[in-house]
This record gives C-alpha cells, structure tokens and sequence, in this order.
C-alpha cells in the first residue's frame, strides 16, 4: 500500500483536488514569522544552528522566530548543550525540496553551521511528487550541505502525521499519510548512506490541544516547543549528543 502511495493520489485526483481547492479557499493564510530570522542565545562555545525547509523553517503559526522551530530548537540545544547558540532559518512557505535546492541552497550554504535540521517534505506529500524525485533531491541536499559543511551534524525532520489533521477531509487525509510515509521511508534509505545524517526515527507523541495554530494545520507557538523537544529527544542518544562536546563534533 505504502509503495502505491502516489499511484493512489492519481486515481483519485479529481475528488482530492477539488478537496484542496477548497482548503485554499477557506483556510486562513497565515503569515511566516516576523523578520529577523537569526538570533542568539548567550554562552560559551557557541553552536551555530541552521534550520533549513519550508514553512514550518519559516515559523508560520507563530509571531516570531523566537517562538518557531529554530527559535525552540535553540533553546532546548542550549538547555542540553550548555553552549551559546548562533541560530538562523532558511525558508520559504510552500515550498518542496526541489524548488528549495532550487531558491535558497545558496543561501544556506553562506555561513558554517555545527548543526542542521531540515524540515522539508510535506510539500513534496501534497504536490504528489514522487519517492524517487523526493530521494533525489534529498540526497543531493544533504551531499552539498555536508560538503560545504564536512563536521555538521544534520538531522532530518519525519514528516507530519497528517492522520491527525482534523481539518483535512477524506480521502485527502488519509492519501497524504500513505504518501508522506513512503517518502520517509525514502528519506531514510537516503539518510543511511551517511553517518553524519540523521532522520527522526519514532512517531512523535499525541499532538496536544494546543498543538496547532489557529489555522488548524500549522504548528503554534506551544506545537513548535513541543516538536523540539521530542526530535532533540529520539536523535540525542544516537549521536546528537556529541553537539554537547565541541571536541568530539569538530
């Protein structure tokens, strides 16, 4: 079922396109957080984190980055690292991993980073791109990155569970799962070929009731912490760790 995860979008196309046609119509668009996207927390050693994907790097749902992902990445690397954290994100709201690679690679690559997350793949669920063209892009993500990058840490964001979008309809819900857990699937068979690379291995916990920002699909503030945590969480005892230790990361 996971392997005919597009084949079954394509098959029911009309119906789910008309489904998210009427999502763009009636959902709220929210904006991404509000600029700078860079910051810092202070301490000794600093870890220069890099947040790269779409807009979930862009802190839509939430005011400003402070409060977004890289924002709460931050500060839960600080609260574990007890290092200083240089922190940006690199992103643009709807984007896939092709158009990224496409429009902010460059940009990613300008300043050394110790630590990449990427949050990209949700795009690649909804515009039904295939695993093979996800993989593709994703690997060569990752290559330039640690190229430019050779001592970085990256660790890859699973997708979202898109079970638990209450405000997708069916069969749009339920394709969107099948078809993001084929392309994580595929991410982790990209994400093997290096040691340096790192994917969320476990299902994050229940989302809360104050998971989701009021547009009923994009994180909150309280949603972002949360998703923080739980990824620092499954990828700190499988070497995310050594960030604690600048000896052992350099």
């Amino acid at each position: 079922m996971l392997r005919a995860s597009r084949a079954f979008l394509v098959l029911h196309g009309p119906r789910i396109l008309a489904q998210k046609r009427r999502l763009d119509r009636e959902v709220e668009r929210m904006p991404d957080a509000e600029l700078p996207w860079e910051g810092a927390i202070e301490g000794t050693d600093p870890l220069r984190l890099l947040v790269i994907g779409d807009s979930t790097a862009a802190g839509t749902g939430a005011a400003t980055q402070d409060e977004a992902l890289v924002g709460s990445l931050a500060q839960e690397l600080h609260a574990r690292t007890g290092r200083g954290i240089l922190w940006r994100a690199v992103a643009e709201n709807g984007a896939d991993t092709g158009e990224f690679l496409e429009r902010h690679l460059t940009d990613a690559l300008a300043r050394p980073a110790d630590f990449v997350f990427v949050s990209l793949g949700a795009n690649d669920a909804i515009h039904a791109r295939s695993a093979r063209a996800f993989a593709r892009d994703l690997r060569t993500l990752l290559e330039t990155l640690s190229d430019r990058h050779p001592h970085a840490r990256i660790l890859v964001s699973n997708l979202p569970i898109f079970t638990r979008f209450e405000l997708l309809p069916e069969p749009l819900r339920g394709t969107l799962y099948r078809h993001s857990r084929n392309l994580e699937r595929a991410a982790a068979l990209v994400v093997a070929r290096d040691p340096r690379w790192m994917i969320t291995e476990q299902l994050p916990p229940p989302y809360g009731p104050e998971f989701f920002a009021r547009d009923r699909f994009h994180p909150s503030a309280s949603g972002y912490a949360d998703w923080a945590r739980w990824a620092i969480d499954d990828a700190w005892p499988r070497g995310l760790d050594e960030l604690a230790d600048p000896g052992r990361s350099s």
